[in-house]
C-alpha cells in the first residue's frame, strides 16, 4: 500500500511556494500540505511532528534549507527531505544529508512527481514497517522484496545490503543498527557491527579456535559470517530458543 504522506513546503519566494504547493495537492500520494515562508516558521510546523516529506529552499534569509536539514538529522524520526534551488552548487551536500531527491526551479510536474515517488518508497523501506514488504529500488524502478527472503543484511556506509535466498542483493540507505533493532522481532540478530542475519536461513553455526561463524545460503553460493565474540552468547541463546 503507497503510503499516504503529509508534506511542508518552506520558500521565502511566494510564487515558488503557491505553485509546489498546488502541484502536491493534486498528487493522490500527499494527504495534506502545509507552507512555511521562512527557516523559523517552519520549525514551529516541523515541531509538531506530523510532517513525512519536506520540501526545502537551498537559498533562504536567516536559516537556510540546508541550516534546517542539519537541525531534522537530530530528529529522533525525520521527515523525508527534497531539496529545492536554482542552483546545483549544492548538490553533493544536500545528497550527503540523505535527501531523497534535488530539484531545480522552475520545478517541472514531472519532477515533483519523481521526489514523492521517492519518498513514498523510502517510508515503505524503512524499518519498523508493519509491512513485510520492503521496497527496493534499481534504475528508476521500485521493486518490493519479502522480508522473510532476506537471508542477512550488510552494512555499506549510510545504506545496507539485502542478500535474498534467491541470490539477488538490494541496496537500501537505512542505518543498520535501526534495522537490527526493528527487526529483532522478526528473528533477525545482529551478529557483528557490519552484519545482522536472519535466523530462519541459518543453515550452520561453526566454531573452530575461539572464532564462530554463521553459515547461509544466497542462492547457490554458500557465505559464511563471522561472529563477533561479544554477539557470540547472545546468537547461541536466540537459536536454543528457536529450536
Amino acid at each position: 500500500m503507497t503510503p499516504s504522506l503529509r508534506a511542508l513546503v518552506v520558500d521565502d519566494e511566494q510564487p515558488v511556494l503557491d505553485e509546489i504547493v498546488w502541484l502536491l495537492e493534486s498528487d493522490d500520494r500527499v494527504s495534506s500540505v502545509r507552507s512555511a515562508r521562512s527557516g523559523t516558521e517552519a520549525l514551529r510546523v516541523l515541531e509538531g511532528g506530523d510532517v513525512d516529506l519536506v520540501f526545502l529552499d537551498v537559498a533562504m534569509p536567516g536559516l537556510t534549507g540546508l541550516d534546517i536539514a542539519r537541525l531534522l538529522a537530530r530528529f529522533t524520526d525525520p521527515p523525508r527531505i527534497v531539496f529545492v534551488t536554482a542552483h546545483e552548487a549544492h548538490a553533493v551536500e544536500a545528497f550527503e544529508m540523505n535527501a531523497v531527491d534535488y530539484l531545480l526551479k522552475p520545478v517541472r510536474e514531472d519532477r515533483l512527481r519523481e521526489s514523492v515517488r521517492r519518498a513514498c518508497a523510502d517510508v515503505e523501506a524503512a524499518p519498523g514497517s508493519s509491512d513485510d514488504r520492503i521496497a527496493v529500488e534499481l534504475a528508476g524502478v521500485t521493486r518490493f522484496v519479502s522480508r522473510a527472503t532476506i537471508t542477512d543484511v550488510e552494512a555499506q556506509g549510510d545504506y545496507v545490503r539485502l542478500h535474498t535466498a534467491d541470490g539477488t542483493s538490494h541496496l537500501v540507505r537505512m542505518p543498520i543498527s535501526h534495522l537490527a533493532d526493528a527487526w529483532a522481532e522478526h528473528g533477525f540478530v545482529r551478529v557483528h557491527r557490519s552484519h545482522v542475519v536472519n535466523l530462519a536461513h541459518v543453515r550452520e553455526v561453526r566454531s573452530q579456535a575461539g572464532r564462530s561463524a554463521v553459515v547461509v545460503a544466497r542462492g547457490s553460493v554458500v557465505v559464511e559470517i563471522d561472529v563477533a565474540r561479544r554477539h557470540t552468547r547472545e546468537l547461541r541463546e536466540h537459536i536454543r530458543e528457536r529450536a
